[in-house]
């Protein structure tokens, strides 16, 4: 790599696309294998949404520790332990439904390993990342997730049908101890002279990179003002943004195949490759949102708050709208559409809210993305039992789940969470440093 003079913030940024995209490999593939693991010995509904769910309430416990060790001990050396932690307890816990216990503490300390993993990378990247790069280098990294994610439901499927459930959990456990070692053998502690210079005078320049460098490399003795955090308006400006992000998110990835098959009369088997296009369009989505916002910031177009606050306003709003479109359309491919526009502008969205942990708190931003990756995933939990309790409150009151007007309420929920997000981030939200 050296030889090849590849400035060294590129490969960790590459390294941490991969890490998300294996870790979300491993959460479609986890249960993709427990369903058909558990259905094959008839398991009801009620104990595979508990085996199901466990990871996210062991990811929930564990995303402000994460900030915090990610502070005091370094990120890098967060990503590395974590990473080995989930991928050793994938390689060596048997997936097998009968063992209902063995299954939910694996999965509890599987979502907590992974919790620590987000606040890390962010740590990771705000030390490593100079400002002007920021959004297209955090764009990438999280578009990881959804490549992921699409590459898990496209592969291991076929993969449990030939090779069995299990197989999935050793490769994913493979993919986590091959990072790992190519983590540790290609990262590093970021050095202060590895930032770029910034086209200005040369005087001016030395000065913005000094300062750069002591701006997003803490001491990891310094306290953290946990106090001004809590009470930012900015800060919670991301966190309501997280929130909504992520609720809309998981209501479309959990409850979007039951309505293929309940409105639709369609089976995801059915479907063939048009399942993942609604990640893919995501990953596509994410990185254009982060290669605009740079472009936009770099040559001055828009200053570093109207960027974010333009971007993640398009990106929510024309969300929503899909969102309130998708159940006026009666067929599969209208849906494909509209929840691929919906998943796509979600994610374009995130060069806004998501970026904006390195804006106002670079020496913090594995603490605030702790917090804030709290209430994603909080989102997530609360979003999916709603959304259940919805249909069921719609079954009892004699409404049929097999016509799409039914579903509305469904989908118009996130999407008028998506509109008041992107109201509260004009108002709240800046891309000035407000945590020294």
């Amino acid at each position: 790599m050296a030889r090849m003079k590849i400035p060294k913030r590129y490969v960790i940024v590459l390294l941490t696309f991969i890490c998300t995209n294996v870790c979300y490999v491993e959460r479609v593939g986890f249960s993709i294998a427990y369903t058909v693991a558990a259905d094959a010995i008839n398991v009801n509904q009620a104990n595979k949404g508990l085996i199901l769910s466990m990871f996210y309430y062991g990811y929930v416990l564990s995303q402000i520790p994460g900030g915090w060790a990610a502070q005091r001990l370094g990120g890098r050396r967060v990503l590395l332990l974590s990473f080995l932690l989930w991928s050793l307890i994938c390689g060596l816990i048997p997936l097998d439904p009968n063992r209902a216990v063995i299954l939910v503490l694996s999965r509890l300390f599987v979502g907590v390993a992974q919790g620590f993993i987000f606040p890390a990378i962010h740590t990771v990247l705000a030390q490593w990342v100079p400002p002007q790069e920021r959004s297209r280098s955090v764009s990438l990294t999280t578009s990881g997730m959804y490549l992921g994610a699409a590459c898990g439901m496209l592969f291991f499927p076929s993969l449990v049908k030939h090779m069995g459930p299990q197989s999935v959990c050793l490769v994913e456990a493979v993919l986590g101890v091959a990072w790992s070692v190519i983590w540790l053998k290609f990262s590093s502690e970021p050095p202060r002279t590895d930032l770029p210079k910034v086209a200005m005078p040369k005087v001016a320049s030395r000065e913005k990179i000094k300062a750069q460098s002591v701006g997003v490399v803490a001491p990891r003795t310094v306290k953290i003002p946990w106090r001004r955090i809590i009470f930012s308006l900015p800060v919670w400006a991301i966190v309501v943004n997280n929130f909504t992000f992520h609720y809309a998110l998981y209501v479309i990835m959990n409850w979007l195949p039951t309505y293929f098959e309940l409105a639709l009369k369609l089976s995801l088997q059915d479907m063939g490759s048009s399942k993942m296009l609604p990640y893919f369009n995501m990953f596509i989505f994410s990185n254009i949102g982060g290669v605009v916002a740079d472009h936009l910031i770099t040559k001055r177009i828009l200053s570093v708050t109207k960027t974010r606050k333009l971007l993640n306003t398009i990106g929510f709003v024309v969300s929503a709208v899909a969102l309130m479109a998708l159940p006026s359309f009666g067929t599969p491919s209208g849906t494909v559409i509209c929840s691929s526009v919906s998943l796509g502008f979600l994610a374009l969205g995130r060069a806004g809210f998501a970026v904006n942990h390195m804006d106002v708190a670079p020496k913090f931003a594995g603490i605030v993305m702790g917090v804030s990756n709290t209430a994603g995933t909080l989102a997530g939990i609360v979003g999916v039992g709603l959304t259940g309790n919805i249909l069921e409150a719609a079954k009892a009151s004699n409404m049929d789940l097999t016509n799409s007007e039914t579903w509305k309420t469904v989908f118009f929920v996130p999407a008028y969470l998506c509109i008041f997000s992107s109201v509260i981030f004009l108002v709240f939200s800046t891309g000035e440093k407000i945590f020294e």
